[in-house]
């Protein structure tokens, strides 16, 4: 890496001595994303509820609007990925946006209307969206060829502590609603973006800063018209383009491609999964909410999910993924996780159909019962999630490293907008609502598993 890219400090060349240690800088990052996400599920997990109870919407109404708002949170990274790529680098977008982002939660927690509500939500949802591509592009950032084992593990830590910060937040916020109001039940989580915000600022000369890239002649939109217009007719598509664009952008604009097709069946995933925050939190309005003796909140049943993720990643990493390969022989690629993910993530809805089918027939059910569908969601999303975010960062170039990130991220935009909409028109109801995304996912993992036979790996980390 040139030294016009970055300064080194003394603790980073220590820990390129050391290429088993990670570098000193992410622990900047990691504490920053921690406090991010306790402020962000602290927030999102009482949402429905609070519209609910407090601004008095319907069920149907709250759950669109949610997953409106979560949509919404996962298009705003394409607008974060460009601004951070062409003008402002990873640093000062993640920086600027943290404030918005602030300022959005200090909404919410002020203006306890629905006035409030759209604006504070609108704010959160451009300041936490358009740092999202961003932070995991930058915690990427700061490894090189030699050390570059360690960013699988530095991701799968990395989502660790983002599910310590959710399981805190979905246990405290709701019991803060219930006895403080919203005012304190939304202002905590403000105060710990700020803090947030304070940590990521205090590691700024410590941070790898791979600069932007300025206005792009070879941007992907100039590859493809280029390539479009050219009177050269062979080769591949974009292979039409290199007299006017060297290789390595030609490379890109492919890369982009291939893996926005690739990722488009990751769209049925989160249809799904952000249902935990939702439409599965109105089931346990339903159920016998006393489990051994205590009782609890529906957003607090949200909690298994952090919980089980904290306990299931190092069970995958260290003995369920080894075993595969060792025993049963079988290679572990991100795609084949990702499938498996895919698959699985079908069955949690089937369980949760059945509840609801027994639930609207009169059936009592107790809220344990979701342990189940927990434990077969959160197993998807490890697969699904996790090895998503290290595949995109894997497979992209560096010059357009968060804007291949924010194609991820696109795919739960898009996934919540089909939730939203189903929701908002009421196609399905009661237990087919939970069928329908079952049968559908299961359709589309098919899909995908062919897909995915077909995809070519690159290798794009960055070089010493």
């Amino acid at each position: 890496m040139s030294q016009s890219s970055s300064v080194k400090t003394q603790a980073q060349i220590s820990d390129e001595v050391n290429k088993d240690r990670f570098p000193y800088q992410i622990r900047y990052i990691v504490a920053q994303e921690g406090c991010e996400r306790y402020s962000f599920y602290g927030m999102r997990n009482i949402l429905t509820i609070f519209m609910v109870h407090y601004l008095l919407f319907t069920d149907t109404q709250a759950t669109s609007i949610y997953h409106l708002f979560v949509a919404a949170t996962y298009l705003t990274p394409l607008l974060g990925g460009y601004i951070s790529d062409r003008f402002w680098g990873k640093y000062k977008t993640i920086l600027r946006l943290s404030i918005l982002y602030c300022v959005g939660h200090a909404v919410l927690a002020i203006w306890e209307n629905q006035m409030g509500l759209y604006w504070g939500l609108g704010l959160i949802a451009l300041g936490a969206g358009g740092i999202k591509p961003c932070v995991s592009a930058h915690v990427g950032d700061q490894f090189t060829q030699s050390n570059k084992h360690l960013i699988k593990k530095v991701f799968d830590l990395f989502y660790w502590l983002i599910n310590f910060g959710s399981f805190l937040a979905t246990m405290i916020t709701p019991l803060v609603l219930k006895h403080y109001g919203p005012g304190w039940a939304f202002g905590i989580p403000g105060i710990l973006m700020a803090i947030a915000t304070f940590i990521f600022w205090r590691g700024k000369k410590h941070y790898v800063h791979i600069p932007p890239t300025g206005k792009n002649p070879d941007s992907f939109m100039k590859v493809f018209f280029s390539a479009l217009t050219s009177k050269v007719k062979e080769g591949s598509f974009f292979d039409r383009a290199l007299s006017k664009h060297p290789k390595e952008a030609i490379e890109g604009a492919k890369s982009a491609v291939a893996i926005g097709v690739l990722l488009i069946p990751i769209t049925m995933f989160w249809a799904m999964f952000d249902q935990h925050g939702s439409t599965w939190v109105l089931q346990a309005k339903e159920m016998n909410l006393n489990f051994m003796g205590i009782e609890f909140l529906p957003s607090q049943i949200a909690a298994l999910n952090p919980i089980m993720v904290m306990t299931m990643i190092p069970l995958f990493g260290f003995v369920l993924y080894p075993w595969i390969e060792k025993k049963l022989g079988i290679t572990i690629t991100p795609l084949r996780k990702m499938c498996t993910g895919m698959v699985i993530a079908g069955l949690s809805f089937v369980a949760v159909a059945i509840y609801q089918y027994m639930l609207d027939a009169g059936v009592q059910l107790n809220v344990g019962w979701h342990f189940i569908p927990y434990l077969i969601i959160t197993a998807s999303e490890i697969l699904v999630s996790i090895t998503g975010l290290e595949f995109a960062y894997t497979q992209a170039p560096r010059s357009m490293r968060s804007t291949i990130m924010s194609i991820f991220f696109l795919t739960i935009f898009l996934g919540n907008v089909l939730t939203a909409s189903i929701a908002k028109f009421n196609v399905f109801e009661g237990g087919n609502f939970f069928m329908f995304f079952a049968i559908l996912t299961l359709l589309v993992s098919g899909i995908f598993i062919w897909m995915a036979n077909r995809y070519e790996y690159r290798d794009y980390v960055e070089r010493d």
